[in-house]
């Protein structure tokens, strides 16, 4: 068996998000029912102050279009509630950064498991960012990354999207 065989089926377009209760720095529990009626962007990222996501975590911050939107902007990743704290008030982001440290939800997303970084394959939690509809529906997903522009790209998606919906 490999890991491709135990890997979690992919979410498709228009499923319903899998709701979910994780506590952000504060131990606040966040679940996606309480953002009903909005789009919600859930980003997983690594890891807490390290560059790559740093700069992401900005780019929400700083993005004029997403906020514009309204959309609500949830970070993720297994970084405990101090390291959360410490990198929320370092940068100034204004959005929850929710905590999974068994990596439980990230593996049922298939946000955590094999990747191959600088061609050694480690374990650990994939830079993707899931957008839900205000329906509690996925909308749109990106799978690999890339951090320059990913912000922008977000907001074009909602945009698009609430076109289709007649909402534009």
């Amino acid at each position: 068996m490999t890991d491709l065989d135990t890997a979690p089926a992919r979410l498709q377009p228009g499923e319903a998000f899998p709701d979910f209760a994780l506590p952000d720095a504060e131990g606040h529990l966040h679940r996606l029912s309480d953002y009903a009626g909005r789009y919600v962007v859930l980003y997983v990222y690594p890891k807490d102050d390290t560059p790559g996501c740093t700069k992401e975590a900005c780019d929400f911050r700083d993005s004029a279009s997403l906020k514009a939107l309204g959309a609500a902007i949830l970070g993720l990743s297994r970084d405990d509630a101090a390291s959360h704290s410490a990198f929320a008030e370092k940068y100034s982001l204004p959005f929850p950064l929710l905590s999974d440290p068994g990596a439980e939800f990230l593996k049922a997303l298939g946000s955590y498991g094999p990747k191959t970084l600088y061609g050694k394959v480690t374990e650990g939690i994939k830079r993707q960012t899931f957008l839900i509809g205000p329906d509690g529906r996925l909308v749109k997903s990106w799978l690999a990354v890339k951090v320059d522009g990913h912000a922008d790209a977000v907001a074009a998606a909602i945009e698009a999207d609430r076109g289709e919906r007649g909402n534009g």
